[in-house]
């Protein structure tokens, strides 16, 4: 046992860390396409090609938010509780925002007008640009401490959720996810001047992750005890996030297109690793550490847990062939189709 963490209290508390990690390397680049058909594209064409890209993933890759929205229940119901009613409102208006983001893909697909057409579009971009910005900067404010009591209710004010800490990583998750979906655009088409001007576009959008990167980990060496805490893993993982996003670059200037997105994804999942490390062995952490919700105490019993295990067993085979099987059938790239 590790500080009185039972092995299955451990395992679901890595599971849903790595259920997180998979729901930004695959959902990100859908929010980077999201938000590159107003920041990218130049026509209605080109957007209608961004969107065929993602058409057959898009719903897939959020499922894994919403398994590990289940996961945390089944497993931690105390931290569920916890963290769904202390950021009720900014959770709220992340799922008015993937409401409004996956509503767009159907009707702009049957608008009947070039006006009903570029609405949903826009209703595209703006949910694909609010609901990674919302849900990293919940991670950004709750790693800071949150006010909450023996019982693990949480009385937070304005200032808890919208500081320099979560304002700085809702976007850099924002970037991060842009960066990671022009890398994909550039496997998914064949359009070579469309896929140069991504690669343009990137490379100067990485130069501005580095000053992000800097800010991000400044703020949360300062703002939080995870370098006092865990230090060696909190450096290991820092350093890897910068070697990933260096990695990308430099695979995006050489044409080394599946490697640039390889590493793009890598480098959002080593921010959500960077995070849940530094919260171990606690799930939420409170101003005052007495009342820190911790791994062992907000574990459901060891029975759910077992059942929860089998099931995992059974099930996560069945999704991952399904979800490979899914990108090699629509593995071909896109053309752009001009209307006539």
């Amino acid at each position: 046992m590790i500080d009185g963490i039972q092995p299955l209290q451990l395992l679901w508390f890595g599971l849903i860390g790595l259920l997180f990690v998979i729901f930004y390397f695959l959902e990100g680049f859908d929010y980077g396409v999201g938000m590159a058909t107003h920041i990218l594209a130049r026509n209605d064409n080109e957007r209608r090609l961004m969107i065929q890209t993602i058409g057959p993933h898009w719903d897939g890759n959020e499922v894994w938010l919403i398994t590990a929205g289940g996961a945390m229940f089944a497993s931690f119901a105390s931290w569920y509780a916890s963290l769904f009613s202390g950021y009720y409102i900014l959770l709220f208006f992340t799922l008015f925002a993937l409401i409004i983001r996956g509503v767009s893909f159907e009707f702009s697909a049957h608008a009947d007008t070039v006006k009903g057409f570029r609405f949903w579009v826009w209703a595209l971009f703006f949910g694909s640009l609010f609901a990674p910005f919302l849900l990293t900067m919940m991670f950004g404010s709750l790693i800071q401490g949150v006010p909450m009591d023996a019982a693990g209710n949480m009385s937070l004010g304005f200032w808890n959720i919208v500081n320099w800490l979560s304002i700085v990583a809702g976007v850099a998750g924002v970037l991060l996810c842009l960066i990671h979906g022009l890398n994909f655009l550039r496997l998914r088409i064949d359009d070579p001047d469309l896929s140069r001007r991504a690669q343009d576009l990137n490379n100067k959008l990485y130069i501005i992750a580095y000053a992000g990167e800097v800010v991000f980990a400044l703020l949360v060496i300062f703002q939080t005890d995870f370098f006092q805490k865990r230090p060696i893993s909190s450096i290991v993982i820092t350093l890897a996030i910068v070697v990933f996003t260096v990695l990308s670059q430099i695979f995006n200037k050489t044409n080394h297109q599946a490697w640039a997105f390889i590493t793009s994804g890598l480098t959002l999942g080593s921010v959500v690793v960077l995070l849940f490390n530094g919260l171990f062995p606690r799930v939420l952490i409170a101003q005052n550490p007495a009342n820190s919700l911790l791994i062992k105490n907000a574990a459901n019993g060891q029975l759910t847990l077992q059942v929860m295990t089998i099931v995992l067993i059974i099930c996560l085979p069945i999704a991952l062939a399904y979800i490979i099987w899914s990108y090699v059938v629509f593995r071909h790239r896109l053309k752009v189709q001009v209307e006539k």
